[in-house]
Order: structure tokens, then sequence, then C-alpha cells
């Protein structure tokens, strides 16, 4: 019965500690925090074979306090975040793969093409520039004729379609711009 409880202890624990270091998905993760969940994993069931359940509890509390001092760290200098996580790197530039970057990150253009298809994006040619992020996502720019119409370009479209029309058949074009000939000849 005992064994229960301490299992128990050591999952409750777990989850409190975790909590405590943030919520981010795994695709989220870094690899500090990587290395730090899989760590604590590790860790939390060593009492479940050993007896001492305060050295795990103390060991997964310094995990998650190294943790939030990495955090800290990468939030306040940039050069920190940049040796924790990395920089993008770009695997489209200017319509044009990149191929030795595809290499260099073990990638193939067929996994980039997945990964743009399941983004909606049906030819690599319309992508003008493309990165490979921090956290193993692509980013992308579409060049200008592949960009999808959006609200607001409709409703600038429809403004300058009815300002054409309302210029052209206003009656103060006259004053702006002279009497108009066929007035003229009726008037006559």
């Amino acid at each position: 019965m005992f064994f229960v409880l301490e299992t128990l202890f050591l999952i409750i624990s777990a989850i409190v500690l975790l909590r405590i270091s943030g919520r981010k998905s795994i695709s989220q993760m870094t690899i500090a925090t990587t290395v730090v969940m899989i760590s604590i994993g590790t860790v939390i069931v060593q009492p479940i074979i050993e007896d001492s359940i305060f050295k795990t509890l103390a060991a997964a509390t310094i995990f998650i306090i190294v943790l939030l001092v990495i955090e800290y760290l990468k939030m306040k200098f940039d050069f920190f975040e940049s040796m924790m996580a990395g920089k993008a790197v770009m695997l489209i530039e200017n319509g044009q793969l990149q191929i030795h970057n595809l290499k260099k990150h073990r990638l193939t253009v067929d996994q980039v093409e997945m990964r743009l298809r399941t983004q909606g994006i049906s030819k690599i040619t319309d992508v003008k520039n493309a990165t490979l992020e921090s956290n193993g996502q692509i980013g992308y720019e579409l060049k200008d004729d592949a960009k999808p119409f959006t609200m607001g370009e409709y409703k600038k479209f429809l403004q300058m379609q009815n300002n054409v029309q309302q210029q052209e058949d206003t009656i103060f074009k006259e004053i702006t711009d002279g009497h108009m000939d066929e007035h003229d000849k009726r008037l006559r």
C-alpha cells in the first residue's frame, strides 16, 4: 500500500513541477526543455526502484530551476537565445531552394514540399521565402501573385471601382473639368 501512495505522490509532484516549468506543446519545446523533461521523467521513476523519495524530488526541483533560469536568460539576452534555440535558416530565398541549407539540416525537397502542402501551398514556385524556424516548423512568405485576396484588399478594390464610377457620373465634373461638348452643342 505504501508503494501505491509513494507512486501517486511522485506523479502529483511531477505534475506540479511541470506546471511550474510552463506550458508549451512538444513542438514548441527547445532542446534544453526537452532534455529537462526527459530527465525529470527518468528521475521521477527512480524512487520506485530505490528508497529515497526526497532525493528524487530535490533532483526534479533542481532540473526545473535550471530550466527556469535558462528560459529567463533566453528572454533577457539575445545571444543566449540564439545559442540555446538557434536561429531561423533560409530554405527558400527569392523563390529558389537553398539546397546547401537543406543538406545541412538533413531535409529533403520532398519533406519541405510536404510541410508546405500542409500549409495549403500547392506550388513551391509560389513561395518567395521560407525558413526553418528554431522550433522545427517552416515559416513562409508567398509571392505577390500567389497571395490570397483578403477582405481588406477587396474593400479597397470596391472603393476604387466606386470612386471611378462616381467621378464619371457626378455633375460636379463640369466645374472641375469644364463644360462637356455634348451639352454645349444641345444648348446652342
